[in-house]
């Protein structure tokens, strides 16, 4: 190849690259793909979900710099690069009817102006591939929404110094491909949920399927099935490194590791945009890219 391959992933908040596609870019990182996290908010906002943490006043004071430091550690497990978007989480409004959101947050900023930022870091970058949120965020978090909205707009916008001048946001260039995270499918859930239930294991997905009932949402179409069994224990590293939101102990780790490698070795995404020829179902987020690389 004539040309370095390089991986962008955009997310909402520090953890969600842990959660969102970590074993996909451990396996890319260990072909020697250069992989870039950008994450959007610090996750100011964030609730303490780990129980072992709660009511640290430490933590409370000062969770902007926690979330910072367990991102520091989440990448290095990864292999990954990461930088900050620098914009403020917006918190998950609870209630009905819902509370507004807080001013200066993300989910209120102008969507020009914040996939301007996101336009810069693709043009310094020059991902061939970008990977990102649908338009329901996977799950109707704000943020995760408005990560959606820029990525799609930093997508064609970054190859159009007409929209973004290159005085201010640098040279033009065009992402080749990008897709949604649909790691959380419903097949996926459902094969795990059966496994763990043939062997006469208890199952933590009984709830999740019972709510997937409540939604009235179309499934969506996996496009690109990775094959990344190896790296579900860095996966689960990374993840476990956000120590504020993730309890070790929890619902995330209780299927076991040679079940999951057995049952669903893969993770997914949805091809949403391509610039290439490929043919589908694939099995790498390059596809149609390494032979023109």
């Amino acid at each position: 190849m004539t040309e370095q391959l390089r991986l962008m992933a955009v997310h909402a908040h520090p953890d969600d690259e842990s959660s969102k596609g970590a074993a996909t870019m451990a396996k890319y990182v260990s072909e020697g793909v250069d992989v870039l996290v950008v994450t959007c908010t610090g996750g100011e906002r964030g609730s303490i979900l780990n129980p072992k943490l709660q009511g640290d006043a430490y933590i409370e004071a000062n969770i902007h710099e926690v979330r910072r430091k367990e991102m520091d550690e989440a990448r290095e497990i990864l292999g990954v690069k990461q930088e900050w978007l620098g914009f403020v989480d917006s918190g998950l409004p609870e209630g009905d009817p819902l509370p507004p959101l807080p001013e200066g947050c993300f989910a209120l900023e102008d969507d020009e102006t914040a996939a301007g930022r996101l336009v810069a870091k693709i043009r310094a970058f020059r991902p061939q591939v970008i990977t990102t949120y649908d338009e329901n965020g996977g799950y109707p978090h704000p943020d995760h929404i408005k990560t959606h909205t820029i990525s799609m707009i930093a997508f064609d916008g970054a190859a159009d110094t007409g929209r973004f001048p290159e005085a201010e946001f640098g040279p033009a260039w065009q992402p080749q491909k990008i897709y949604y995270n649909q790691g959380f499918n419903k097949p996926r859930t459902v094969a795990l949920h059966e496994a763990l239930l043939a062997r006469g294991l208890e199952s933590p997905y009984g709830d999740w399927l019972e709510r997937w009932k409540e939604f009235e949402r179309a499934e969506r179409t996996l496009t690109t099935h990775i094959p990344c069994d190896e790296f579900f224990e860095i996966r689960d590293k990374a993840l476990i490194a956000h120590a504020t939101q993730i309890d070790p102990d929890g619902g995330w780790f209780r299927v076991p590791m040679e079940i999951q490698r057995e049952v669903w070795p893969t993770e997914e995404y949805e091809l949403a945009k391509s610039l290439v020829a490929t043919s589908l179902p694939e099995s790498d987020l390059f596809a149609g890219i390494r032979d023109n690389a």
